[in-house]
């Protein structure tokens, strides 16, 4: 999986898991920051959620165009100092006003344009080290261990958000209670009636807060000021892992210098070994219509995806037991997840080591940590662990962390006989899976009642954890069968003058779907939950049966 690989490749992969350690802290918490801090209902954060997603992931075709003209290097530099202005001002508490919410809006234009420049350019240069005839079989490999690195910094994301929160809030004498905020608004607006009246009364007894107007009325404005400033103090994490990404950047620039050249520059050096062939009109334009039809495919499936900021969030906060017990209190300890993934790579590493040093090596590794696993279990004791909603978000990283492994070791077995599925045939099987994702939480959701009746509603409705837990491990195998593949695919088909623009239309792509998203969250309401993640299951199963239908044309720019 490792051996053999270019240096450039873990310089690049790691500045990138600073860079997404920070966003992904922002990212777990920043829903439930728009409805506390400003009331929102959900169908306004959900359009302020995937606008700025749709964002993030457009501006790359700019950072592309840019550096096509520019140089990768010097984009993916500007992008970690634009960035950290965008999370610095993000993190400086504001009012709940206008003039919080202009500032709000300007930090995250500053954090998406800064992540357009970096993001799509920090990728071309990955591609561009296995231009190298003696690494180009490695490219699927190298991405998928880029990817992995990825979800290493978003592994750890939940865990700083939920740290943060929690700290801030027992300062100022709470305790997280995921029902409070909108309560809190509706109180202070004066429209809390009824049973809603009665059930807010009661958690703020459980705060341990008397019930009168005064006390109710300063509980309200107190919990809602001290449970945004945790959240912003929780963007200021995004400032500290920036810094960390800029250091690796910089220290690991030698071994990945040669890669940091766009046409333009390898132009000007006659000498240059290995450039890129020259490709025809036809030949060109054909690669182009492949690529877009790939891109018209990926829409939806992160339109489904990216669910898992703010539906599947909603879920987690509104929905799903606040509690675990058991064995699915393990997979709360971001700890406890590492040990497992220890575990996973240790287990590979006794098979696939040459050497008998090697399998000692790793056989050891494997038992020390399943051996601290089983002790980390059992001081647990019996009692039942508090889940914060954010927290659910570190289980897809986990997975695509865990599982890359599993399915390098897969795709390399189907290789070996000549079997291995194309690129574009591992995004229509992803599809399917991810359809499969969306009918857990279908069936998980039936007799629910709708999101507007839940501050009335009575009775025990909340699921079990393991819902959402099973839902992120399919998404999770579909996620791992596209996105690594899909950014290969660009990186690979792309005609060699336009590499930084095309990898920003994946990214573009990658926004339609994540502004999309935003349909489902203003359905989010009155309709029944199956319904909703039933038009998630449609769109789907439609992609994949139309990426199918495209596969021969697909496959011969391969």
């Amino acid at each position: 999986m490792f051996e053999g690989q270019p240096k450039g490749l873990y310089a690049l992969a790691l500045a990138n898991t600073g860079e997404r350690f920070g966003y992904y802290t922002m990212l777990a918490i920043f829903t439930l920051f728009l409805q506390a801090k400003f009331g929102f209902t959900a169908g306004v954060t959900s359009n302020i959620f995937a606008g700025f997603l749709a964002l993030v992931y457009f501006l790359p075709v700019l950072g592309g165009y840019l550096a096509d003209k520019f140089g990768y290097g010097k984009m993916v530099i500007s992008g970690i100092i634009i960035m950290f202005i965008g999370y610095i001002c993000l993190a400086i508490p504001t009012g709940n006003n206008a003039v919080g919410v202009a500032a709000m809006i300007g930090s995250l234009v500053l954090i998406a344009l800064g992540t357009g420049f970096f993001k799509g350019n920090l990728q071309v240069m990955v591609g561009n080290l296995y231009d190298d005839p003696k690494y180009s079989a490695k490219r699927d490999t190298a991405f998928s261990i880029f990817y992995m690195a990825i979800n290493v910094g978003a592994l750890f994301a939940p865990t700083a958000a939920e740290k943060i929160t929690t700290w801030y809030l027992a300062k100022s004498g709470f305790v997280y209670n995921g029902d409070i905020p909108a309560l809190a608004h509706q109180y202070l607006d004066g429209s809390l009636t009824g049973e809603a009246m009665q059930k807010f009364s009661d958690l703020a007894s459980a705060q341990h807060v008397a019930t009168d107007t005064a006390s109710l009325t300063d509980f309200a404005n107190g919990y809602i000021d001290s449970l945004s400033i945790s959240y912003h103090l929780g963007f200021a994490v995004a400032c500290v892992s920036l810094i960390a990404s800029m250091l690796i950047y910089a220290m690991g620039r030698k071994s990945f210098k040669h890669a940091d050249v766009n046409v333009k520059q390898a132009a000007k050096s006659e000498k240059q070994e290995g450039a890129a062939p020259q490709l025809s009109p036809a030949e060109t334009k054909s690669r182009i219509v492949a690529l877009c039809l790939v891109f018209a495919v990926v829409i939806f499936f992160w339109m489904a995806f990216h669910q898992n900021g703010l539906t599947l969030t909603f879920f987690a906060r509104d929905y799903t037991d606040s509690s675990a017990t058991g064995l699915t209190r393990i997979g709360f300890n971001v700890w406890n997840l590492v040990l497992i993934a220890i575990s996973v790579y240790g287990l590979f590493g006794i098979f696939q080591s040459k050497t008998s040093k090697g399998k000692g090596i790793a056989t050891a590794v494997t038992v020390a940590a399943l051996a601290v696993l089983v002790l980390s279990y059992q001081n647990m004791g019996g009692e039942a662990i508090e889940i914060l909603p954010q927290k659910f978000q570190q289980f897809n990283p986990f997975f695509v962390v865990a599982l890359t492994p599993v399915s390098m070791a897969v795709f390399s077995s189907l290789a070996s006989r000549g079997k291995e599925p194309s690129a574009p045939r591992k995004i229509g099987i992803g599809m399917f899976i991810a359809a499969i994702g969306f009918v857990i939480m279908a069936v998980g959701s039936l007799g629910l009642p709708v999101p507007d009746d839940l501050s009335s509603a009575t009775g025990d409705y909340r699921v079990t954890p393991n819902l959402l837990i099973g839902t992120y491990l399919v998404l999770t195998f579909a996620e791992l069968f596209l996105s690594p593949m899909g950014i290969s695919f660009v990186s690979k088909v792309a005609p060699p003058k336009y590499k930084g623009l095309m990898m920003g239309g994946w990214f573009a792509a990658t926004a339609v779907g994540n502004y999309l998203v935003s349909i489902i969250g203003m359905l989010w309401g009155g309709l029944p939950l199956w319904v909703l993640w039933g038009i998630l299951v449609a769109l789907c199963l439609l992609s994949a049966l139309f990426i199918f239908s495209i596969m021969k044309r697909l496959e011969k720019v391969c």
